[in-house]
């Protein structure tokens, strides 16, 4: 949660959408969550970000399809976003109440405020639709490079213990980064993280099915 929160205050959270209608929808939604405040609105990444710096806040809800404004859209605007403000908790969606369940906000805002990222479903598909290095720089963004690090040597066919090794970290330690990141990537199973290791550009097909 972002640093100048204070124990028992609200969580002051920003709500960044180019639909006033979703906005409203969201910041309805997201007041009568217990313990939340919403203490401020943007229609580009340039608003929210100068909106961050003007309020401060602990948690932002952004969509991945805001008009670009000065500091970029989508997938750069989310990278920016997590470069400057690290301590502050980042909900992506993407045209939630198009094509998410409207009760998956708060599965997000759970998620994002206990310091991970969360991608909806809509985000999932849209991220399968785009180019390969897209789809590799926004794993990039949601991951830690140590997260990064130990995803792709599990899905190039190395076992924790092997990675530990060659890191020089602790099997726990390796462990608990793979399920992190597992975790944040809405991946249950092995299966899924060697598919969307591929299918994501995080490595070769040749390479899984080679191990």
């Amino acid at each position: 949660m972002g640093e100048t929160a204070e124990i028992g205050a609200p969580v002051r959270a920003i709500i960044a959408d180019d639909h006033p209608l979703v906005l409203l929808a969201i910041e309805n939604l997201m007041s009568g969550y217990p313990n939340m405040e919403v203490v401020g609105r943007a229609g580009d990444a340039t608003e929210l970000f100068a909106e961050v710096e003007r309020t401060g806040c602990d948690l932002v809800l952004m969509d991945l399809y805001m008009p670009s404004g000065a500091d970029g859209s989508g997938i750069e605007a989310v990278r920016q976003f997590r470069r400057r403000y690290p301590n502050v908790a980042l909900v992506v969606h993407a045209l939630i109440s198009k094509r998410d369940r409207i009760d998956l906000i708060h599965v997000a805002v759970v998620t994002a405020l206990a310091d991970e990222s969360y991608l909806g479903p809509a985000v999932r598909a849209l991220i399968a639709e785009a180019t390969a290095m897209q789809r590799l720089d926004f794993v990039r963004s949601v991951l830690s490079r140590r997260e990064l690090e130990v995803f792709t040597q599990y899905a190039s066919g190395l076992g924790v213990t092997e990675i530990a090794g060659r890191l020089g970290r602790s099997v726990k330690t390796i462990s608990a980064q793979k399920c992190t990141a597992m975790r944040k990537l809405a991946l249950h199973s092995d299966a899924e993280l060697f598919r969307f290791a591929v299918e994501h550009g995080v490595v070769s097909e040749a390479r899984v099915e080679g191990r």
